[in-house]
């Protein structure tokens, strides 16, 4: 006698089962949404502290592989320590009193053209007027159109600037202990011998980090030198500090060019009209587009493994949580959070996929497939090895000689 299956509860219609599979689902997705939105929400409450923080540890990767090869050129390593603390720190301060420098300068030189600016605004209020604006109303639209106004925005950031003196002390302070924490972390974590993944991610971020940080002071020194060359040829005034203000943006993917810009680009609309400083963009735009999207690929290959999505995103997620600092942090914080999210998860290969250029994801899946196949190799060298011979034990004084059992 058969016993019939009782029948499955119904909740408006949809089974228990259908309810669990869907709870397993969407529960993690739930969860994980949450305590991203959470972190997010905490990393932006602290910016102010985390951010310098995060420039230190930063530094910190970008300067690390010196004090092993000052070593294995017979520097004593206190002193290699010591010198990568200062080409980190050094990095530092010059980068700052670039930008301080760069705003400086424009505070001083921008009211000197109070009469090109007043003279543009009155030629810009006539063209409005000829498009059939009304005088009153085109004055209203540009009555705050003032140099005044503009000097003000600048020299507030110059402000800004210069009361960033604590947290630079802070962050050279930081760099320092960093540096010389940083000389014995890869010895203590091969010591250990945990998490195997996770150290090899870690790796894979320093590296990576460091590849991008060159790639793009390099092609940033190239693109200051053309873009300050083009300026003195085209009469702009302070073409060498241009140059320079260009050299620190290009750090910023995507977008930082165009910070760049802005400042030449001000003073050739006061110097040479509208025309002049057309040809400032132009020219920007295209030795950007001919350095960072033509030859640096050529050359260099993709550095980082971002994708291009995600890279131009980062920029703009990181800007919101830590502020402008994030924005010049944003690749490197990008390729630390995947290796700390990702790149330690052999499961995580479709996520890797998405968030990485097609070369990185071949590479990685022809990586597996040789490991692959030195490990079938490896078995079957295992399967058909000879079988070793018998060993005969030595003779040992005072006994007497073992005998095979058949003599």
């Amino acid at each position: 006698m058969t016993r019939e299956r009782a029948p499955t509860a119904r909740v408006d219609g949809v089974t228990q089962a259908e309810i669990r599979r869907a709870s397993a689902v969407w529960l993690p997705v739930v969860g994980g949404v949450a305590g991203t939105v959470i972190a997010i929400w905490g990393l932006h409450t602290t910016a102010g502290l985390l951010g310098p923080i995060l420039l230190a540890f930063v530094l910190t990767v970008t300067v690390h592989p010196l004090p092993g090869w000052l070593g294995r050129k017979g520097v004593p390593r206190g002193l290699a320590v010591f010198l990568s603390v200062v080409a980190a720190d050094g990095i530092l301060i010059g980068l700052a009193l670039a930008v301080v420098l760069s705003l400086g300068q424009l505070v001083t030189v921008l009211p000197q053209y109070s009469a090109e600016w007043s003279d543009l605004v009155d030629g810009l209020r006539s063209t409005l007027v000829n498009l059939g604006v009304g005088p009153d109303e085109a004055r209203a639209a540009l009555s705050s159109v003032d140099i005044g106004a503009v000097v003000g925005v600048f020299a507030d950031l110059f402000k800004s600037a210069l009361s960033a003196a604590g947290a630079l002390v802070f962050v050279l302070a930081t760099t320092m202990f960093m540096c010389v924490d940083a000389a014995g972390v890869p010895a203590r974590l091969a010591a250990s011998g945990e998490a195997p993944a996770l150290q090899g991610a870690m790796s894979d971020f320093a590296r990576n980090t460091r590849s991008y940080l060159v790639v793009t002071t390099a092609f940033g020194f190239i693109v200051a030198v053309v873009d300050a060359g083009a300026l003195w040829l085209l009469g702009v005034p302070l073409p060498l500090l241009w140059g320079l203000l260009s050299f620190i943006t290009n750090y910023i993917p995507n977008i930082g060019f165009l910070i760049g810009l802005i400042p030449p680009v001000l003073l050739a609309l006061l110097v040479g009209g509208p025309g002049l400083a057309v040809l400032v963009i132009v020219i920007y735009s295209v030795v950007n587009f001919v350095l960072q999207s033509l030859v640096q690929p050529v050359f260099v290959g993709d550095a980082v493994g971002l994708s291009i999505t995600v890279s131009f995103l980062s920029v703009f997620v990181w800007a919101a949580i830590l502020g402008p600092l994030g924005a010049v942090l944003a690749v490197p914080l990008s390729l630390f959070v995947y290796a700390l999210v990702l790149g330690q998860d052999p499961e995580r290969r479709w996520a890797r996929a998405l968030v990485s250029q097609p070369e990185v994801v071949e590479a990685e899946k022809k990586s597996r497939s040789r490991r692959s196949s030195r490990k079938h190799a490896g078995d079957g060298q295992e399967t058909t090895a000879p079988p070793r011979p018998r060993q005969v034990p030595a003779e040992v004084p005072g006994r007497p000689a073992e005998h095979d059992a058949t003599s």
